[in-house]
Formats: C-alpha cells, structure tokens, sequence
C-alpha cells in the first residue's frame, strides 16, 4: 500500500465513521417519534442494526464491482476498507447484544444477533449479485 492510498484509506474511514453517526442518529430519532416503535421495540438497537445492514450490502456490491474487474482494486479497497470499514461497527453490535442479555432480553438479544448475522449475509449476496448486473 502506498503511503497516498494508506492517507485516503483514512480520511474516508473518518467520513464513514460521521456518517455512521448520523444513520444512526437518524434511525434513533425516527424510531422514537414511533409509538408502536417505543413501546414494543424501545431496547432494539436499531440504528446500529441499520447501519451494518447497509454496509453489507455496499461491501458486497463493491467486492462484485471488483471481482468482475469494474472497480480498480485500490478504488475497492479505499470504498470497502476505508469508508465502509469507518460506517459499520461489528463491535457496537456485538456490546449491544451483550447488554440486551444482561438486561433479561433473551429473545430480543436472539433476535437481533441472529437477525443481523443472517440478514447481513443475505445483503452482502445481494450486493455482490446485483454488481453482476452490469
């Protein structure tokens, strides 16, 4: 890697990190307007649960572009590894599922765990399949 790829790998590692703040933020913000939202699903971390769905979509699109040789690889590796890299967070996930267990919330642990590992495989397929497209 050369030093300019390593500085732009970084810089869009940072924009994905604000704008996973702000997907979240969003999500957050909607659900709670949401009264059927706030009352069954208060606990759900759901900004998080949208932000790494999303994320594994791109990420699959993005490895489609590349593996067909439509994306140059740097290019695949700045979007992938820099900017999704910075906007998903598989250890926020993991920590919120982690304290939904701690907090009695068994099944919407289960739920969001599961659901997300299932879910997020099932977008990145999708990705990689809808860049085969072009």
């Amino acid at each position: 890697m050369t030093f300019s790829l390593f500085l732009v790998v970084m810089l869009c590692g940072g924009l994905g990190a604000i704008c996973r703040f702000l997907v979240d933020s969003a999500v957050k913000k909607a659900a709670s307007r949401s009264k059927r939202w706030s009352e069954r699903w208060s606990s759900f971390p759901a900004g998080t649960f949208v932000v790494n769905l999303t994320a594994c979509l791109l990420v699959g699109f993005v490895a489609g572009l590349a593996s067909s040789s439509l994306l140059p690889a740097a290019v695949a590796t700045v979007v992938s590894t820099g900017f999704l890299g910075g906007y998903s967070t598989f250890s926020t996930a993991s920590v919120e599922g982690y304290r939904l267990i701690i907090s009695g919330k068994d099944n919407l642990a289960f739920l969001y765990c599961a659901g997300m590992l299932l879910v997020s495989q099932l977008l990145a397929a999708a990705g990689y399949f809808l860049a085969s497209l072009f």
